[in-house]
């Protein structure tokens, strides 16, 4: 046995082959379970895809960079859970496309923000961010509230990204554009429709104007985030509680 090894030792193209074949096994152990979603995303009660409106707004922190300077991963260490609240469940992410994660913090972690602050704390940090937070170098952003936002096609993304996993229902296509209206709308008769559709979700004119513009639409996705998942059922350990 140890003559092969040597042999194998002192010949550098049959050391390379066998690196290589070694290194592939490795990888395709460890890679291919990834593509079974069912193994590697636990389920999680309350999760949901956005609804329309929200998407629109998914679509403007896309636009505009966001994930540049905020990151939405709280990792599972005592002094995050402390500043940002639960640490971030992989099926909390599961609906992005890409998903928002970020690589760095210019800003602070918005995996947990919805509900944090109220939408006039948010239309007057996106107007001008040193308004409320006087330490931040976060341009302004004042334009989304003078642009309509982008509905016209929503339901068509809502299409294309059923194709990649996320279940939206033909009835949640199909209502999509009177969906995300009303959603932006503090009395609507489509109300009833959209709380059948999508659960805990929150009706309400987020910026105060009479259109729906992008700001109505990026502030009902910032209200969104980190609210869906039941989190009682896991501790800040890291460890899911047992049922009693």
């Amino acid at each position: 046995m140890l003559n092969k090894h040597k042999a194998l030792e002192k010949n550098s193209i049959l050391m390379l082959i066998f690196t290589v074949i070694t290194i592939s096994i490795g990888g395709i152990i460890e890679i291919v379970p990834l593509f079974r979603m069912e193994t590697t995303i636990e389920p999680v009660k309350g999760v949901r895809p956005y609804t329309p409106l929200e998407l629109a707004g998914y679509n403007v922190y896309l636009r505009e960079g966001c994930y540049n300077c905020h990151s939405q991963q709280i990792r599972p260490l005592r002094d995050e859970v402390e500043r940002y609240g639960h640490y971030s469940l992989a099926a909390e992410s599961m609906y992005d496309h890409p998903f928002q994660w970020g690589s760095k913090r210019t800003g602070p972690d918005l995996a947990r923000v919805g509900g944090k602050y109220s939408d006039l704390w948010h239309i007057q940090h996106m107007i001008r961010p040193q308004d409320v937070v006087p330490e931040s170098i976060m341009p302004p952003y004042a334009h989304l509230a003078k642009k309509g936002a982008d509905l016209a096609d929503i339901a068509r993304d809502m299409e294309a990204l059923r194709m990649v996993g996320v279940p939206y229902t033909d009835e949640q296509i199909a209502n999509a554009y009177n969906d995300a209206v009303a959603q932006a709308q503090d009395e609507s008769d489509y109300h009833d429709g959209l709380v059948e559709r999508y659960s805990k979700v929150t009706m309400r004119n987020f910026d105060g104007q009479k259109t729906t513009t992008e700001l109505d639409a990026l502030i009902a996705y910032l209200q969104v985030l980190g609210t869906m998942a039941e989190l009682k059922d896991y501790s800040h350990d890291g460890t899911k509680r047992s049922a009693e």
